[in-house]
């Protein structure tokens, strides 16, 4: 029995369908045509030179037809009366030059439109079709539930119409999926392509991942010639470190005669993104923007062990300051019942338990459910959700259609599967109307929790940030157990972009008159950080491109284009480009300021400048060999007073004074990136330093074990004598380059999680110390205390000398004016040189980015012979293109070395496994079994190997680091799977999640296919045999499972 039948007695209902719409009234506040003239310059460069002013002024994107809409919606108050509420509507379109082009107000819709609709559009979506109707692209921006998807359908419907093909690319398995499911019920003439599921791959409309569109268009696909429109969903992807590079490929290798549709979160540069777009498809983009949110939001703050909620941002989306500040008082007055005593923390910790507990009672209560609790641990998720297994949020009649529904989905699975602890644990939850819902948990439950959420038959769910991203299943209200995140480096706030994601996931279209944010906090906070995260800007939609060596082979195949074209016409080039106009003018402004300064003896001041400034440079000479870690290490111990200047980006010095060393802590060498290259011994050790910032600092920017600091991280203007009402106390990391002196005294140090209290204490003490020595603290001695006999270092110190002798002697040095004099030449030399700098990077960013890097790794594949000295595509680099899911140049290597050749099926998926498992894990047996010890030694000489072959052609890799990216934690578990093992056994083996284990398996699978057409590729037939009788093995059971949505 289908699942879905279980709802057939409920009338599918569509939230748009029957929402209660009150129509708009708009009034148009710019309906004219406006063109400018002064559209930011984009270059474009061949290889090696760049193309003529003439030629590139043929292709800048053109920025024109600015209108926008403000439309009202009325709300009603809780006392009944009406409230109206503005929204934007925004558009403007990125045209060719000489485009002819008519304003969208101008637009007269079709008489006869492709599909219609039961309500008026809203005025975002009514000119999105506009532009769609004309032919023309368009990026729509949007929050969630906002109506993006009856764009899409306007572009299906309107290619079916006119029996053309149409694309719809999603980022991930799972909402092509869904989106399959509900495209197909809406036109019927619908496929769907993800790799290991293919379904009428004929149909008009297709639905697929990117990953699947970027292959076809790689191998010529016949299918491409019909395509009329592409719909990328959740374009935003296109930021994701690993596979937003996947997004730029696609958009660049589709043909110009394709138009498109993209559906986006608030992005707040999507008008680049539109330039891009016209600029390498030489077509309009329109961008259509809205702030609008079918339902208001409010957001309150609860503080822990808190009374109730305070309201601190309104549905008119103005932030309540005292109810803000009440809330943190409330948080001050517990820190101070607390203490510091264990017992009371012990208690601290129970009460988060019971605030959650609080919380969703007074949610049931007032009728403000179902509702989303989001955390950032999948662990923590289960953990809230058993704590409310005393609840029952369900009538007996849900309790029948929940264990219907659970059962028909579960029936589909073996009998011993369905034993599952997970499965057996969750089951109860969902009776009562409790569900969880995080990338841990086995698809199948979380595609049952889903349709159950969906159908409001669970009340509350527990899940973990991954649920606000695609998944359209809003909630009455939000709640958030924290808004600090763990980010794989450090504990942050969560950002005004992922605030946005997950709050909009509060109120449902149509059937609520608003949505309700709650977020539990159990510290201090400052009022700009609250209002930089709930009333915040979106991320930005920035590159994320970056080469590999899949794509480059592949572009080397492809007629007409090459690596070198891909590198020209990305979304990154193109940022970068972006920057010039504003670039050339910094500088020019800079230059005048310097012309219009006038210094009295400037000749002489000169000249002392300099040789003050070839002391300087000598000092750091000698700062650099006495803070090489092999000099200083066993001196820069806890406690020990530094001086710590930091040089950002733009080469500003930003001087932090004296501070205390709080820990010293090993780096790792970043691989594959710019940072790379430039690596040195000093950069290997992070010192956090506790030192004065300024005030205004914020403490949110303030990041650990991260020596690039933000931007707004500034040091305290005044000195040893400053008052405390200018500066405070903070714990900045800094790599050994940013020391400049090391003192030879030592105090007592704070910890490095020192509380505002302890980091407050310590600062004081520094100041004593300061005062103590009149600001002048006695240094460590290079060669007394610390040993450096060093000929070349002695040698320096001598310069030094002379040089300060030299000064001594000068004309100049007896004039009282000097030090005015020299601080006005030192202004007047920093602005020269930043426009120096300027002029640096405007011509840097002229020339094609990753060019250098480019040809280090064409360096690599001929080396490794993929390709020829002419780059032409060998045997080798041929079996490399059908390799994306792995390290394409290490499997191929290890298919030619006879490796795979030598090893039976099941000992290919264990070895394979190393290849798509990324998470960390302990093991409960961490035993390797003896057959799969000397596979895996064969996998780490070869990537040894590659490693020296990288270095060789000058890519920094760095061996350790990069042979950690293969881990054996999993061989085990999916060895004994493939010699039948149950899945119950497998979870004894290893701690990951069941969901977790389920998506390696299907990684692998994809792996499978790739290594069996890779040994095909190259007429090894029984190689290839191997490898699909490797998937054959693990193709079975929970892993073979089908979605409950096809």
């Amino acid at each position: 029995m289908d699942v879905f039948s279980v709802f057939e007695e409920k009338p599918s209902e569509s939230l748009d369908n029957n929402a209660k719409r009150i129509n708009d009234s708009s009034e148009s506040n710019a309906k004219k045509m406006k063109i400018d003239s002064s559209a930011t310059e984009t270059t474009k460069q061949t290889a090696d030179e760049q193309i003529p002013e003439t030629e590139k002024s043929k292709h800048q994107p053109i920025v024109a037809d600015s209108v926008e809409v403000v439309a009202t919606r009325e709300y009603k108050e809780e006392d009944q009366t009406l409230l109206q509420l503005k929204h934007q509507v925004r558009h403007d379109v990125a045209l060719p030059p000489d485009y002819n082009y008519k304003p969208i107000a101008e637009h007269i819709p079709s008489t006869d439109p492709a599909r219609t609709y039961p309500f008026t559009l809203d005025p975002f979506q009514q000119m999105s079709v506009n532009a769609i109707e004309r032919n023309e692209s368009v990026l729509v921006s949007a929050h969630t539930s906002a109506g993006k998807t009856v764009v899409a359908e306007y572009a299906i419907a309107q290619s079916l119409r006119n029996k053309q093909r149409v694309i719809y690319t999603s980022p991930i398995k799972a909402l092509s999926n869904q989106k399959y499911r509900e495209l197909l019920a809406t036109f019927g003439d619908v496929g769907l392509m993800t790799g290991d599921i293919t379904i009428n791959p004929d149909a008009s409309c297709l639905v697929m991942t990117t990953e699947i569109l970027r292959s076809m268009l790689y191998r010529g696909s016949e299918v491409m010639r019909e395509v009329a429109w592409v719909v990328f969903d959740e374009i935003h992807y296109m930021r994701d470190k690993e596979r937003g590079v996947v997004w730029e490929e696609t958009i660049i290798l589709l043909p110009d005669s394709v138009r498109y549709v993209f559906l986006s979160a608030t992005i707040p540069n999507a008008m680049e993104f539109a330039q891009w777009i016209c600029e390498i498809h030489e077509q309009p983009c329109h961008v259509v923007y809205t702030n609008y949110r079918p339902t208001p939001l409010q957001h309150y703050l609860f503080p822990e062990g808190g009374d109730g909620i305070n309201l601190v941002v309104d549905e008119k989306g103005d932030f309540r300051e005292e109810s803000f500040h009440k809330a943190m008082r409330s948080i001050g007055d517990k820190d101070q019942e607390a203490g510091a005593g264990s017992k009371n923390k012990r208690k601290q910790v129970k009460g988060d338990t019971t605030d959650i507990y609080r919380i969703i009672k007074m949610i049931m209560m007032k009728n403000f459910n179902p509702v989303i609790v989001f955390s950032f641990s999948k662990r923590e998720c289960e953990t809230l959700a058993l704590k409310m297994s005393k609840l029952d949020f369900n009538t007996p009649e849900e309790h029948d259609m929940v264990s219907k529904v659970f059962r028909n989905a579960i029936d589909q699975l073996a009998p011993a599967d369905q034993q599952l602890q997970q499965i057996q644990s969750i089951y109860p939850l969902l009776k009562r109307g409790i569900g969880v819902h995080h990338s841990g948990l086995l698809p199948i439950l979380k595609e049952v929790i889903e349709l159950l959420f969906q159908e409001g038959l669970l009340k509350v769910l527990f899940a973990t940030e991954t649920f606000s991203i695609g998944l359209n299943m809003p909630a009455k209200t939000v709640v958030f157990t924290s808004v600090r995140k763990f980010d794989g480096k450090q504990m942050r706030w969560v950002s005004g972009g992922e605030y946005i994601q997950m709050s909009g996931r509060a109120g449902r279209r149509g059937l609520d008159d608003r949505g309700i944010v709650i977020m539990m906090i159990n510290e201090q906070m400052e009022p700009a950080v609250a209002k930089g995260m709930v009333l915040g800007v979106a991320d930005r939609l920035d590159s994320a491109f970056h080469l590999g060596y899949n794509m480059i082979l592949n572009l080397l195949r492809v007629e007409g284009i090459s690596p070198e074209y891909m590198l020209q016409r990305c979304f990154f080039q193109f940022q970068n480009t972006q920057k010039v106009p504003q670039l050339e003018e910094e500088r020019r402004e800079l230059l005048k300021q310097a012309e219009s300064m006038e210094i009295a003896l400037e000749t002489e001041v000169k000249d002392y400048w300099l040789t003050r400034s070839k002391i300087a440079d000598y000092g750091k000479q000698i700062s650099k060999i006495m803070l090489h870690p092999g000099n200083s290490l066993k001196f820069l111990v806890p406690g020990r007073i530094v001086h710590a200047v930091y040089t950002n980006a733009d080469g500003e010095e930003l001087d932090f004074g004296w501070g205390i060393i709080t820990k010293l802590e090993k780096r790792k060498r970043p691989q594959f990136s710019n940072s790379s290259s430039n690596w040195n011994d000093h950069q290997s050790y992070i010192a956090e330093v506790l030192v004065n910032v300024a005030s205004t600092t914020p403490t949110h920017l303030v990041r650990r074990f991260d020596p690039t600091l933000v931007p707004g991280v500034l040091p305290a203007n005044a000195d040893s004598g400053s008052s405390d009402k200018d500066s405070k106390a903070e714990i900045l990391p800094f790599t050994l380059e940013s020391i400049t002196e090391i003192s030879s005294l030592r105090t007592e140090a704070p910890g490095p999680n020192a509380n505002k209290k302890m980091k407050k204490k310590m600062s004081m003490n520094l100041k004593k110390i300061m005062s103590k020595f009149k600001g002048k603290l006695p240094l460590l001695n290079p060669v007394k205390d610390m040993g450096i006999k060093d000929s070349d270092f002695l040698q320096i110190l001598k310069k030094i000398d002379l040089l300060e002798n030299k000064c001594a002697e000068s004309e100049i040095i007896n004039n009282p004016e000097l030090p005015a004099l020299y601080a006005e030449y030192s202004k007047k030399n920093a602005l020269i040189t930043k426009a120096e700098s300027l002029r640096q990077r405007s011509q840097e960013v002229k020339t094609i980015l990753q060019m250098d890097e480019l040809k280090s790794r064409k360096r690599v594949l001929r080396k490794l012979a993929f390709t020829t000295t002419d780059d032409v595509v060998e045997l080798k680099g041929r079996v490399a293109c059908e390799i994306s899911s792995g390290d394409e140049l290490l499997l191929t290597e290890l298919i030619f070395n006879g490796t795979f050749s030598n090893l039976t099926p099941e000992q290919i998926v264990a070895v394979l496994s190393c290849f798509v498992f990324d998470e960390r894990v302990n093991n409960k047996n961490s035993a390797m079994h003896p057959q799969l010890k000397e596979p895996f030694q064969a996998v780490q000489a070869m990537a040894k190997q590659i490693a020296r072959v990288c270095n060789e052609c000058n890519l920094p890799v760095v061996e350790a680091e990069y042979l950690e990216q293969f881990k054996p934690e999993l061989m085990d578990v999916v060895f004994q799977w493939s010699r039948g093992a149950t899945f119950a056994q497998l979870c004894k083996m290893t701690d990951v999640f069941e969901g977790s284990l389920i998506r390696i398996f299907r990684r692998l699978e994809e792996l499978l296919r790739q290594m069996s057409s890779a040994a095909s590729s190259m007429g090894n037939e029984e190689l290839a045999q191997k490898m699909d009788k490797g998937l054959e093995l693990i193709q079975r059971d929970l892993v073979n499972a089908a979605s409950l949505y096809l």
